[in-house]
């Protein structure tokens, strides 16, 4: 029914938006990383997309700052038990790329750290997104990385050494994009978590 908003932000808090368009305001509801970048503009004209949820118990408005945004909502609330409060604690807790990837990856324990998001939640998550992710929207998030001859190729499967060496190329500082490129082809099932790390590391001095 509604595509997106814009107008004037009247108001905004952790968890709410109001932008005012053509005199009337629109309350919608909003992720705690969209409402960080909002709290910085109020009374100047912002475009939020949208998503209209119509339930027994009411109806909501819920804002997004990107139409990528609202398609990571869109997929979590596809999944089994995972209603829309659940879906923007995990957008409060991930950017929508950072959440592709963890789901691309299979990062349960990562997934489950979001509020109200238990281990089971997670992995239910997992289990029914890990291939809608591994496509075109996995693409289009930024989180999939290029061979040398330009094509696309997926994220790597999970592995737990896989994951720890993820975490700690990121730390150094690495993106998500240099750390999968990295990732491609390394045995990590053969080889060491320190073994896993160096040889990444090579590839990015290359």
């Amino acid at each position: 029914m509604y595509y997106y908003v814009k107008g004037e932000l009247t108001y905004s808090d952790q968890s709410t938006a109001v932008v005012e368009c053509a005199g009337v305001g629109y309350r919608l509801t909003i992720s705690l990383i969209t409402s960080d970048v909002l709290s910085r503009k109020r009374g100047e004209n912002v475009k939020l997309y949208t998503h209209l949820s119509v339930r027994e118990d009411g109806i909501e408005l819920f804002g997004f700052l990107s139409e990528e945004e609202r398609e990571v909502f869109n997929l979590l609330t596809g999944v089994s038990g995972v209603g829309p409060k659940a879906a923007m604690s995990l957008l409060s807790s991930f950017s929508p790329d950072k959440l592709i990837f963890a789901v691309g990856t299979e990062d349960v324990k990562s997934l489950a750290r979001a509020n109200g998001i238990g281990n089971k939640t997670a992995a239910r998550i997992v289990l029914e997104l890990k291939d809608k992710v591994s496509g075109d929207l996995f693409r289009q998030s930024g989180a999939t990385a290029a061979n040398p001859d330009g094509t696309l190729f997926d994220a790597p499967k999970k592995s737990g050494k896989l994951t720890e060496a993820t975490e700690a190329l990121t730390a150094l500082g690495y993106d998500k994009s240099q750390i999968l490129s990295a990732l491609r082809g390394i045995d990590v099932d053969k080889l060491t978590l320190e073994e896993i790390i160096t040889a990444a590391l090579r590839k990015f001095v290359k």
